[in-house]
């Protein structure tokens, strides 16, 4: 075959791999439309994401003002539609600023962790050998550890504070992304488009950033969006044992901790802070299942 026709013969190929991929993702999209409850945990999503972002707009009373007169006021309460807290603080407002935390303190660190953990499982799969036992191995003393006990270990080394709950938990969750992406490379470099790829003179760099990437964030990004749930309820945890937010900040884990002496009072009141935290840790993990199921070309 000559040059030139080659040349045609890759157009063609590359084209087609465009059209395929439109496809895809039209199909990807489609599925999801049909699908009620991840549609409907989106919507809630959004809607969450919209009242803490605007939380300044939206929140009736100031966060950290409050008062001994009205303290622990029941659901109901005229001006304070879900009562006050221990401080007479009011809990709509603590709630709807307590989200922004909260949702900050669940998705940076599994952000971190996908910008990481893809990095290192890609080199890891792609490159294999020495590298990837090094980088597995390591990966590996990790897991040696339960998550939770991981999680706050290395938070009671560095001390309480937002930062440092955050760099915990991104230590935590990049071992799990790093084995994921180190899988899914292994199994997409030996695939024929690779190959022609390397057969034409391409470099590693390139192969991976134009032919390997492309393939292989799909699952990584899925699999990390179900991650954000499980580091939301970490982070609460961290909070609520002290090693997180600290008073007289709003966060729905510290909530918990500081309302929970006020349980035998006004229960409904102590647990709102858990139902917040119960609702979205759910709607993140259904919405990460329905897009697992729309991104399966089998499903």
């Amino acid at each position: 075959m000559s040059t030139s026709a080659a040349t045609a013969e890759l157009a063609i190929q590359a084209k087609t791999a465009v059209l395929r991929s439109e496809g895809y993702w039209a199909g990807v999209w489609k599925r999801l439309k049909r699908d009620p409850v991840t549609i409907f945990c989106a919507s809630v999503l959004f809607v969450m994401l919209m009242i803490i972002v605007f939380a300044p707009y939206i929140a009736p009373h100031d966060p950290f003002q409050g008062s001994m007169i009205r303290r622990l006021r029941p659901i109901g309460t005229e001006n304070y539609p879900l009562g006050t807290d221990e401080l007479g603080r009011d809990m709509l407002t603590r709630l709807i600023y307590g989200g922004r935390l909260s949702w900050f303190m669940g998705i940076v660190p599994v952000a971190l962790a996908f910008v990481i953990g893809t990095f290192l499982g890609v080199i890891a799969g792609f490159v294999g050998g020495r590298t990837n036992m090094l980088i597995m191995r390591v990966t590996d003393v990790f897991y040696a550890f339960p998550s939770v006990l991981l999680a706050v270990a290395i938070s009671g080394a560095l001390g309480a504070g937002i930062m440092n709950a955050i760099l915990s938990l991104t230590l935590v969750f990049v071992p799990p992304i790093i084995r994921v992406a180190e899988s899914v490379t292994t199994g997409v470099r030996n695939l024929d488009f690779v190959d022609a790829a390397r057969a034409s003179g391409a470099s590693a760099v390139t192969i991976v950033r134009v032919h390997v990437l492309g393939n292989v964030l799909g699952p990584i990004f899925v699999y990390s969006t179900s991650l954000i749930s499980v580091c939301m309820i970490l982070a609460s945890g961290l909070s609520f044992l002290g090693l997180g937010t600290r008073p007289p900040e709003a966060e729905w884990g510290l909530m918990l901790n500081t309302l929970r002496t006020a349980i035998y009072v006004q229960p409904w009141v102590a647990v709102l802070p858990g139902v917040c935290i119960f609702v979205t840790s759910i709607c993140f993990n259904l919405v990460s299942d329905g897009l697992r199921q729309a991104m399966d070309v089998k499903g």
